[in-house]
């Protein structure tokens, strides 16, 4: 059904339809109207007159919308609009309702585009998405609305509220303003080099060698389920010598000249190096202090992994030490007994049933969920926005609209578990973007200013849970509906917990790499440099060659999330100091604890990318400024102490769990289940547990294997 509101065409025009994530807004600023198109309806707002939309009703109207680019016809498109944030006789209200339009319509367009690419819809444009993401900076780069914003906090009448969101919009502009015209050439040529990247990246095949010696075409995903869970050496072998051909397939393909073209573009503005503009643009500091704390933790870990790289030789042999069978000798086995108590169709019911009993919820949103993995599909999940949730001036809420991926095989061992911890991490974005309420979708935005480490913190302290006794007592149950038992988690206890060093060792990688890629000369910078670098930084920082080699780790690719990693092992500080908050205060308990999606909207959430900032939410949250000791200390806890209280904690969970699995599961949020360009089910429909159901017999039907093993 549209949400609609009355629209007074005399000031400037505002329209939301509560509809598609995927509606696509593209247009040019100089228009004096709307006209909004869905299906077979189109209403039009002339300039100068009072419209209230009441579209009629027919069956049309609640079907989920395509994901096709090729339906295009069907999206809401803007094909006249008022654009006078810049007049001299703006009021502060009417700049910042225009503001806030043309900002999200720009946003839109470029996240629909980014969708359809990433997924490898039909029909999809890279050329589209080069276009919408250049207007976009186009957008927030330009210097005459910077001018009036500045100009209206000195001289225009403004309201605390509204000196609030012409801050942030201040604060914003200045992360994109681009007045070189050199600058601004090298943007958007950097930006083509990356498209035409990650086109030629979709056709790159990805194969491996089975036990047989059959070359297998596969997906990324499968790759490191292998190396995770296949019991013949070879295959694992030659699923991480795959892993290791991205690199130098990636710098063939005109890698290096985006890293040369992105230096030149931060020191065109001032800036040391690409990695320098990024973090001082997304945190608020420097380089140098990024890497000043990440030093300290480098330090404090070290000993640490030196002990577990000894205890993995002893306890498992040298070959453990291998990149491709690291992975393997600490979950192999153990991956394989526990995957019946993870099955992946079960996933988003678990997942939502979790958040529920946390009083979490997504205040309206809409979000479009794409979670098995696919040939062509983008290689890592992520959940973004293309309508970014905010509070007009006169106080009406605009509920979210999100898109989100994971990269689950059903029928391969393993992937339950990873897919359901993705879902607890992405729908961990999704909660905190959701319940964000300012004055401006640029506070709910998830590019600079918004704070990586802030946004990783939220998704990444639920995604935690997966590992807590008490939430597996609660939530990990096989198709019988058996509660995963005991012994199975006290063995994943020993044989993980010594080793817990690597994956934090594996994550200060990314940033140390990425460091070094930008510092290197343009001279220097040739592929067989860089391959060398990024050995040279495994060694050094990982103890030897890496499971997952730097040069396979998407996020170096994309403008949007190159050096960001840094932003994962400050949240995981957060994460630590946090949970250490929860579990000092009230009852003690995080987990099905109502209380703590009450904190986390009121301390961490709602404020955005807007004051205090990451650091001052942390400290307000938990009382102590951030610091690595929580994670550390973890780290450090001796097995034996370690597998008491989680023993404990498992038990008092078994006693207490009463849900029922027929309970009704309100998220406050509509749910659209969709495979590519397929829709499977809509929440809007019966509802979030029956639209899982709906899921779960599409599961068994594309993936046969799930069946019979339920």
């Amino acid at each position: 059904m549209v949400s609609f509101v009355t629209i007074k065409t005399v000031s400037p025009l505002m329209c939301f339809f509560n509809k598609s994530p995927l509606s696509c807004i593209n247009a040019e600023p100089m228009y004096i109207g709307y006209v909004l198109s869905w299906s077979n309806l189109t209403s039009t707002i002339e300039s100068g007159s009072t419209t209230t939309l009441f579209p009629e009703e027919d069956e049309d109207e609640d079907e989920a919308p395509s994901s096709s680019s090729s339906a295009a016809a069907a999206r809401t498109t803007i094909v006249a609009m008022a654009s006078s944030s810049s007049s001299p006789t703006t009021t502060t209200t009417e700049f910042i309702e225009n503001f806030n339009r043309d900002y999200l319509q720009r946003h839109k367009s470029y996240e629909d585009n980014f969708w359809e690419t990433k997924m490898n819809l039909k029909g999809n444009s890279v050329e589209n998405l080069n276009t919408s993401f250049n207007a976009l900076e186009t957008f927030l780069g330009d210097q005459t609305t910077l001018e009036k914003v500045r100009e209206l906090l000195k001289h225009g009448t403004v309201s605390e509220e509204q000196r609030i969101v012409l801050n942030q919009i201040e604060k914003t502009l200045k992360c994109y303003i681009v007045e070189s015209n050199s600058a601004k050439a090298l943007r958007e040529s950097m930006m083509k080099k990356e498209g035409a990247l990650q086109k030629s990246r979709n056709n790159l095949k990805t194969q491996y060698t089975d036990k047989d010696g059959n070359v297998v075409d596969t997906t990324p995903t499968v790759i490191r389920t292998k190396m995770r869970s296949d019991p013949v050496e070879s295959v694992r072998k030659s699923c991480w010598e795959m892993l290791r051909k991205n690199g130098p397939f990636l710098l063939d393909n005109g890698f290096c000249d985006i890293i040369k073209e992105r230096n030149r573009f931060a020191r065109e503005l001032g800036f040391e190096d690409f990695y320098d503009l990024k973090v001082t643009n997304a945190e608020g500091f420097s380089k140098k202090k990024c890497f000043e704390m990440l030093d300290g933790l480098e330090h404090a870990t070290k000993p640490l992994l030196d002990k577990a790289l000894e205890r993995l030789k002893k306890e498992k042999g040298e070959d453990a030490t291998k990149p491709w069978n690291t992975g393997f000798a600490l979950s192999g086995e153990l991956t394989k007994l526990t995957d019946p108590y993870y099955p992946f169709e079960y996933a988003p019911e678990v997942w939502g049933r979790s958040f529920s009993k946390m009083n979490i919820k997504y205040k309206g949103a809409t979000m479009r969920l794409d979670l098995c993995d696919r040939k062509g599909k983008y290689p890592n999940g992520f959940c973004h926005w293309p309508t970014a949730p905010y509070k007009t001036q006169d106080g009406t809420f605009i509920p979210s609209e999100t898109n989100f991926t994971s990269l689950a095989t059903p029928d391969e061992i393993g992937s339950g578990n990873t897919a359901l911890t993705t879902l607890m991490h992405e729908g961990g974005h999704a909660a905190h973007f959701s319940n964000i309420v300012q004055g401006s979708p640029l506070f709910s935005q998830e590019r600079a200013p918004f704070s990586v480490a802030l946004a990783e913190t939220q998704s990444m302290f639920l995604d935690a849970l997966c590992e807590d006794a008490s939430w597996q007592a609660r939530y990990a149950k096989n198709r019988k509906g058996e509660t995963i038992p005991w012994e199975l988690i006290e063995r994943s206890i020993k044989e993980r917990h010594p080793y817990k060093v690597f994956q934090l060792r594996g994550m200060i990688a990314v940033p140390y790499f990425e460091k070094a890629l930008y510092e290197m000369d343009e001279k220097d910078l040739t592929p067989e440099n860089v391959l060398k670098v990024a050995d040279e930084i495994e060694m050094k920082i990982q103890g030897g060659l890496a499971g997952r080699p730097l040069m396979s780790v998407p996020h170096i690719l994309a403008d949007e999330s190159s050096c960001y990693y840094h932003g994962y092992v400050f949240a995981e500080m957060a994460v630590h100091q946090t949970r250490e908050y929860f579990f000092k205060t009230g009852d003690g308990t995080i987990v099905d604890n109502p209380r703590v999606g009450k904190e986390l909207i009121e301390n961490y959430w709602v404020h955005g990318s807007g004051n205090p900032g990451f650091l001052g939410l942390v400290n307000n949250l938990t009382g102590s400024p951030l610091k690595h000791d929580a994670w550390v200390k973890e780290l450090g806890v001796e097995v034996e102490d370690l597998l008491k209280e989680e023993k404990a904690e498992y038990e008092k969970a078994l006693a207490s769990a009463s849900s029922s699995s027929k309970d009704e599961i309100d998220l406050e949020m509509r749910a659209i289940f969709v495979h590519g360009d397929d829709v499977i089910s809509d929440s809007k429909e019966s509802g979030f547990v029956e639209a899982c159901e709906k899921f779960r017999g599409w599961i068994y039907q594309e993936w046969p294997k799930t069946k019979i093993m339920a």
